[in-house]
């Protein structure tokens, strides 16, 4: 009898964050993506519960991008025995040490914090993982390059190019006469600096993420929104603060700030870069210039045109300015990072604008403010909201509802059965219910630590 693919989501089920997927077939066991848990408590306490698998039973791990969703589980499975390789792109390789060594980084300082300011309820408060912790990932880490057939153990498996960050793919799986396809995330196909998601030659099992499967993003430029608020702002001599992701979205938001100031159709004012993270991933698109569409002079321009932020404190200096700037700083869900420095001083700013571009998962703080929350709590404290809370859409890096149905039905043979993942509720079933219109095979929605077998 032929032997059974034995699958169960430990992630990014029901929910947009922990992207993590255990398959097994004969004697092989992996991952696809190995993921943390961000956004709500109940949500966060999943990444401290012991593992469902033996780690030291996987053998490999691939990988979709670096974002820490999808990567920021891979200490934690190290620690828990997981010695195999871990297959991903050379920017995705870059970006997770980057991402690992960041997260490490704040959860040491906050779990100091916390004991010094005795604000936690453990005691003594615990980083979820060290610096230590995340370096012993990397001499795991194993490049692919992307649309070259890789054999790893019982599988096949090729990288194709899903436009959401610098390096992120899906990933088709060939196991057995099944083609098993991961989105990964998909970006969005006019993205101003990556070059479009590829297509799967192939699939009998798609696993799709859903992220923005209720909505559109908008259709007007969302420069143009931007230059709006930044006028706004300095009409009332204000601040604008922008949390954003540091792994692609701060570069773009470079980029579009970049090109008004060009045009002269915003005021030459001060504009800083203040994520570590943001600033190394900056780095990386000029070393990896062809991944994405940025020409190297543009690179350095745009470079030139910002103040780059490198120590603590500078970044205090930034703050204690009281003149008008535009700052950008990581989070962009403003779950840590040097954002809550920014937020300290002008979250209570009249003056100020927050000014939000990128998704916000339930239960972050960017979430908190998009919902019109009056306080917000930092450190054990509560802050007052006052400055103007923005969003602008449009600037997402992951694909819409369209783009995602179209990125489905555009696989020339359909597949035998949909697996929708990465979304909340709501995102979730309004996709399934989009695709259903066109597709005839099953689409499932499975649920957290749910098992399948193909």
């Amino acid at each position: 009898m032929e032997k059974l693919i034995h699958i169960k989501f430990l992630g990014a089920a029901h929910t947009v964050t922990g992207s993590k997927t255990w398959i097994s077939y004969l004697q092989t066991q992996f991952l696809v993506d190995a993921g943390l848990f961000q956004g709500n408590k109940e949500l966060r306490l999943l990444n401290w519960q012991t593992p469902e698998m033996d780690c030291s039973k996987i053998n490999f791990v691939l990988l979709t991008h670096g974002h820490l969703d999808h990567c920021g589980w891979l200490p934690l499975l190290v620690k828990n025995g997981f010695h195999g390789k871990i297959y991903c792109t050379e920017p995705t390789k870059k970006i997770v040490q980057l991402i690992l060594l960041d997260s490490a980084k704040i959860q040491e300082e906050e779990a100091a914090k916390a004991n010094r300011e005795n604000y936690s309820k453990h005691h003594p408060a615990k980083a979820l993982y060290t610096l230590e912790d995340a370096k012993k990932v990397f001499p795991l880490l194993q490049v692919v390059k992307p649309n070259e057939m890789v054999s790893i153990g019982a599988i096949q498996a090729k990288w194709i190019l899903s436009g959401h960050i610098l390096g992120a793919s899906s990933i088709q799986i060939w196991i057995r006469d099944e083609i098993l396809v991961f989105s990964g995330d998909i970006g969005q196909r006019k993205d101003a600096l990556l070059y479009p998601p590829q297509i799967p030659e192939a699939a009998t099992y798609l696993f799709s993420e859903s992220t923005y499967g209720n909505r559109l993003h908008i259709s007007t430029n969302p420069v143009i929104a931007l230059e709006r608020y930044i006028h706004e702002a300095f009409q009332r001599k204000g601040t604008i603060i922008i949390p954003s992701f540091a792994v692609e979205r701060a570069q773009l938001i470079m980029y579009f700030l970049w090109q008004l100031k060009k045009e002269n159709k915003i005021p030459n004012f001060p504009m800083y870069l203040d994520t570590p993270m943001g600033i190394s991933v900056l780095d990386l698109f000029a070393e990896f210039h062809h991944w994405h569409r940025l020409e190297l002079h543009e690179y350095e321009e745009m470079c030139a045109s910002f103040e780059i932020i490198t120590t603590y404190e500078d970044t205090v200096s930034v703050i204690e300015n009281p003149n008008p700037k535009i700052v950008i700083a990581a989070s962009g869900m403003a779950t840590g990072g040097r954002i809550l420095s920014y937020f300290e001083r002008y979250l209570s700013d009249e003056k100020s604008c927050i000014l939000l571009v990128g998704y916000q998962a339930e239960g972050t703080r960017g979430k908190r403010l998009l919902d019109g929350e009056k306080s917000i709590k930092m450190y054990g404290n509560w802050y007052q909201v006052k400055a103007i809370i923005r969003q602008i859409d449009g600037l997402s890096a992951h694909a819409d509802q369209q783009e995602l149905i179209d990125w489905v039905n555009q696989i020339p043979t359909p597949p035998k059965q949909i697996f929708l993942v990465h979304g909340e509720e709501d995102a979730l079933f309004t996709l399934k219910e989009k695709l259903e219109d066109d597709f005839k095979g099953e689409i499932i929605i499975p649920k957290l630590m749910e098992s399948f077998q193909i």
